[in-house]
C-alpha cells in the first residue's frame, strides 16, 4: 500500500574502494515513474527553495552533497527532516506543502518527480493549499513520441562521436540555481534508474565496460571528471564539470571515468533497470562484438 506522509527511504549503498555507488529504480526503490529530475545547487546561506505543494506530483528527494532540511506541512502538523546522506532520501506524496531550509556550503539537492512540469499542478499560496482536497488521479495520457527513435543506432555500429555532450537549461535564481530534465525532452528516453557516484578517491578509475542497449546520460553534478569514451576504433575523452552539462553515451560505447577531482559526484540518468546480462565487462568481449556486427 503507497504511504501518504512523508517518509524517509533508504536507498542501496554498495561500498566500493573506488568511490560509493547509490542507485534508484523507479518503481522499486521509489513508488513512482520518473518523469523529470532536477537538481538545486549553488543555493546562497539563508536561503529558502520551495514554499509550494503539488496537486498531482509525488517526488523524492536526496542530499547528493552536503545537507538541508526538508519541512514538510500537511496542513495539520509539520515536520523537519534533515538530508545529509546521498544513501537515503525523503519520499512526498502529493498534497503536502514543502519548503527547503537550512542549505550547507556547496549543497546539492537532487529530486526525482512523478509529473513532467506543469504549473497548473503548482499550488503556490499557502491559503488556496489549506483548502486543498486532494482527488484521485487517473492518467490516460499517452506517452509522446520519442524524436529520436528514427536516429537509433545498432549498439555494434555506434562510434564515439555519437556519444554527445548536452547543453541543459540553467535556472538562475538568487535563491540557487536549477537544472532540470524531462524525459523524451533533454534526454532521448524515459529515465527508469538514477545512480550516483561518490566519495571517489584521488587517481582511481570507475566504469570500464559497455552496454548493449542502456543508454545514459552522465553529469558533474558536483567537482569534474574525464570518460574516456571508446567505440573499438577511436577513443574520446570529454571533460565534464558543469552540473548543467551531460554527455549522452549510446548504446556499444566501452568507456571509462577517470581524473576525478576532489568531493566530486556523477550523477547518472538511464534508460533501464539494472540488468546485467546487459553489460559487456571485458574488453575482448567488446572487440569481437565490433568486429563481427
Amino acid at each position: 500500500m503507497t504511504r501518504t506522509e512523508a517518509h524517509i527511504i533508504n536507498l542501496p549503498k554498495i561500498i566500493d574502494e573506488r568511490g560509493n555507488l547509490t542507485f534508484i529504480e523507479a518503481e522499486n526503490h521509489i513508488p513512482f515513474s520518473i518523469k523529470r529530475a532536477y537538481w538545486i545547487y549553488d543555493v546562497p546561506g539563508g536561503e529558502t527553495r520551495g514554499g509550494h505543494a503539488f496537486k498531482e506530483q509525488d517526488e523524492f528527494i536526496v542530499a547528493l552533497s552536503g545537507s538541508f532540511d526538508v519541512v514538510v506541512d500537511t496542513g495539520k502538523e509539520k515536520k523537519r527532516f534533515q538530508l545529509n546522506r546521498s544513501y537515503f532520501g525523503l519520499h512526498i506524496p502529493r498534497g503536502q506543502w514543502r519548503s527547503l531550509e537550512n542549505f550547507s556550503t556547496n549543497s546539492l539537492a537532487l529530486v526525482l518527480a512523478s509529473t513532467g512540469f506543469d504549473e497548473k499542478d503548482y499550488i503556490r499560496d499557502y491559503t488556496d493549499f489549506l483548502n486543498f482536497i486532494p482527488k484521485n488521479i487517473t492518467n490516460h495520457a499517452t506517452p509522446p513520441i520519442n524524436p529520436f527513435e528514427a536516429n537509433e543506432i545498432p549498439a555494434g555500429k555506434s562510434r564515439v562521436d555519437d556519444c554527445v555532450l548536452v547543453d541543459l537549461d540553467k535556472n538562475h535564481k538568487i535563491k540557487g540555481n536549477i537544472t532540470v530534465i524531462e524525459n523524451r525532452d533533454q534526454v532521448p528516453f524515459d529515465i527508469e534508474r538514477v545512480y550516483y557516484l561518490y566519495d571517489v578517491p584521488g587517481g582511481v578509475e570507475r566504469g570500464g565496460h559497455a552496454h548493449k542497449g542502456l543508454k545514459q546520460l552522465l553529469v558533474a553534478a558536483s567537482g569534474s571528471f574525464d570518460v574516456v569514451l571508446d567505440d573499438g576504433h577511436r577513443k574520446r575523452i570529454v571533460t565534464l564539470n558543469r552540473p548543467y552539462q551531460g554527455l549522452l553515451i549510446v548504446p556499444g560505447i566501452w568507456r571509462e571515468l577517470v581524473n576525478f577531482s576532489s568531493g566530486s559526484s556523477c550523477l547518472v540518468l538511464a534508460s533501464t533497470k539494472y540488468d546485467e546480462s546487459d553489460y559487456i565487462r571485458e574488453y575482448d568481449e567488446f572487440n569481437l562484438i565490433k568486429i563481427i556486427e
